[in-house]
């Protein structure tokens, strides 16, 4: 059955309890977990978003972001719909936190999604748009059915899953970007309606006990999460647990859902994050959502040259040959190709054929 699931548990007082994630939902006979997606349904949770997607579309690698996975490659992205956090912030609230599944979807199984990825020559399929780790079912066979067309994989996520979960899950990608959203416990209560500690313990995880590439971004909100202290410390914990080489992102919020009342974030205020990030030692710190050549190209950590020349999702200059510098010859860390993608800026939907 193909909506039937794991990582939960039949509790005494006839209760499923959901160990997925760090919420551990106990439901009634009927009732949906936080995340909307799981059902205890006749003493039994199912995943009601199974091959039900909110669309598909070949974006740019970079649009995950992924900087050091391939670069200019295309990426087919998809997603289903429902959230297990609860971000006042969220940009694709029409998505993570609908509950019209049925409306919103279309059908597709895991060896349609992989014969589209293939027959459009992407080089990746990432699983984004909402979190995949509240579909990991879908997720890890449409991941299987990837690898057998040997197409690379992507989850795209904020990291929020348990560790009973973890292993099993994060096995089956080739990359992942993790979505920190703040340094404070206290943001990710009162904003996210989560905690802080499962997500470093994710991305602790994945450095450490995986082959995953693996990179971070954090959206910053003026006023909330952007304050040099706090992106200080982010960076120290980034560069104790994580190292020096794993590539940070910091992306301009716009206001939506529930903060329209807060401005977007300027552009200097994301620049001076990185310029922060640089200053202690980062290698790869990056901009996102704003129109900034320096701050999106990827430069040698030894020698200092720019290696890959970024014009938002357009790739210029291309100076890797075998993983290193062309000038220096530095290993650069990351998945290369010795010739860039192609596929430059374009976001083309497409539709799957059954």
């Amino acid at each position: 059955m193909k909506n039937s699931t794991r990582w939960w548990s039949l509790l005494e007082n006839g209760k499923i309890l959901c160990e997925l994630c760090p919420r551990n939902c106990q439901l009634n006979d009927g009732q949906r977990a936080f995340c909307f997606s799981r059902k205890n349904e006749n003493n039994e949770m199912i995943l009601t978003t199974y091959a039900k997607s909110t669309g598909f579309c070949i974006d740019p690698i970079e649009k995950k972001p992924l900087n050091h996975f391939y670069p200019g490659t295309s990426v087919l992205s998809f997603g289903t719909a429902g959230c297990n956090l609860g971000c006042k912030f969220c940009q694709n609230w029409d998505i993570s936190k609908s509950k019209e599944i049925e409306i919103l979807s279309e059908s597709a199984m895991p060896e349609q999604i992989a014969q589209c990825a293939f027959n459009f020559s992407c080089k990746s399929v990432a699983f984004t748009y909402n979190d995949p780790v509240l579909w990991a079912e879908y997720a890890i066979d449409t991941a299987k059915a990837c690898h057998d067309y040997h197409i690379k994989t992507v989850a795209v996520t904020a990291g929020y899953i348990s560790e009973k979960a973890r292993k099993e899950f994060f096995q089956h990608f080739d990359a992942v970007n993790v979505d920190l959203k703040a340094f404070t416990e206290e943001f990710y209560h009162s904003i996210c309606y989560g905690h802080l500690q499962p997500v470093l313990d994710t991305l602790k995880f994945l450095k450490n006990e995986t082959n995953v590439w693996l990179e971070i971004t954090t959206l910053l909100i003026p006023e909330k999460n952007d304050s040099d202290d706090e992106v200080k410390r982010e960076c120290e914990w980034i560069l104790e647990n994580l190292g020096v080489d794993t590539p940070l992102h910091f992306t301009a919020f716009h206001p939506d859902y529930k903060m329209n009342d807060i401005q977007q974030t300027p552009l200097s205020k994301v620049q001076n994050a990185r310029k922060i990030a640089q200053s202690m030692g980062l290698h790869h710190v990056y901009t996102g959502n704003v129109h900034d050549v320096l701050g999106q190209s990827t430069y040698c950590n030894k020698c200092g040259q720019m290696i890959i020349k970024r014009d938002w999702y357009e790739i210029d200059d291309y100076h890797i040959a075998d993983g290193k510098c062309s000038f220096c010859k530095q290993t650069i860390s990351g998945c290369f190709e010795n010739i860039k993608g192609t596929w430059g800026s374009k976001r083309m939907p497409v539709k799957i054929i059954s």
